[in-house]
């Protein structure tokens, strides 16, 4: 399969990139950057996803294109930050579609990230795809998202769009992030620790993709493992898999001084279960946080 990829060089794209390389399809990498390191084989077109569409050379033989470009949510959230970060993927989605809109022979699928935020905060309820969005920046930034995302339908393109929560690995991405104070016995739950944590093992996540390229798994795929837990839960076990104390309980006031309205991400409550992916039948490797956490803490 001729596979187009956006954003490669995150830690996600990173992974994905490496496993389709070695099941031999071919690639090609639009990044911003010329400078891009990729495996060997894979051809790259420079483009700034803000800007305008993408070359269409990088998609004109392109069977597939999976779109996981996107300013970086993990920042504070300054007035230009949640511009780039609503821009990076509303803009960038409609530019990518409209590229596809330009070719007579266009890819058959499209998997388009997106984020559990679409959700919002919502305490204990359970999630699931056909949950509507919630309230707030992210879950209107996500919902703007796929919608660009689903325009790309009406050019007879198979569209998914996978919301992912957070993925853990301890090479980036928020376990990276936890896992010097943590190991450091510095560690703790997040405000009250009740909020629900919906995650999945990183190279699940790279299955789920893989999956859903090779048939119509549905339009939306929550991509969660399928059993989330409470962030005090979250905090139990990683102090036990890495045998260290996690006493340090994080105020939410602190957490909003440090972050500011970037917080809402660290203490929004968002129990999601991947209905569809099951329902679809991918099998998860990693289903309990434990077991994930001591694979990937043994590495």
């Amino acid at each position: 399969m001729n596979i187009a990829i956006t954003g490669a060089s995150g830690f996600i794209g990173r992974r994905l990139l490496k496993i389709l390389a070695k099941d031999g399809h071919k690639l090609h990498v639009l990044s911003r950057h010329a400078g891009t390191n990729l495996p060997n084989g894979v051809r790259l077109s420079v483009w700034d996803a803000m800007k305008g569409p993408p070359p269409l050379d990088a998609l004109r033989d392109a069977t597939a294109v999976i779109h996981l470009a996107g300013e970086p949510v993990a920042q504070r959230w300054t007035a230009d930050a949640k511009r780039r970060i609503r821009d990076s993927r509303v803009l960038g989605t409609r530019h990518l579609v409209a590229a596809l809109e330009q070719l007579p022979q266009r890819a058959e699928v499209l998997l388009s990230a997106s984020a559990i935020g679409y959700y919002g905060s919502r305490g204990d309820e359970i999630l699931t795809e056909d949950s509507p969005p919630g309230a707030g920046f992210l879950s209107e930034v996500c919902a703007a998202w796929e919608k660009e995302a689903a325009a790309a339908e009406a050019l007879g393109v198979r569209v998914t769009r996978l919301r992912v929560g957070m993925v853990l690995d301890p090479r980036g991405g928020a376990l990276q992030r936890m896992l010097p104070p943590f190991r450091l016995g510095l560690g703790g739950k997040l405000g009250s620790g009740s909020q629900w944590t919906s995650w999945i093992h990183l190279e699940d996540l790279a299955a789920l993709f893989r999956f859903a390229l090779d048939r119509p798994a549905g339009a939306v795929l929550n991509a969660v493992a399928p059993n989330p837990v409470t962030n005090s839960h979250f905090t139990r076990e990683l102090s036990a898999a890495l045998r260290r104390p996690a006493i340090f309980p994080v105020p939410a006031l602190a957490l909003r001084a440090i972050f500011g309205d970037m917080a809402e991400v660290l203490l929004a409550s968002q129990r999601v279960v991947p209905q569809a992916a099951q329902a679809a039948g991918f099998q998860f490797r990693f289903p309990q946080l434990a077991g994930a956490l001591a694979n990937l803490l043994r590495k």
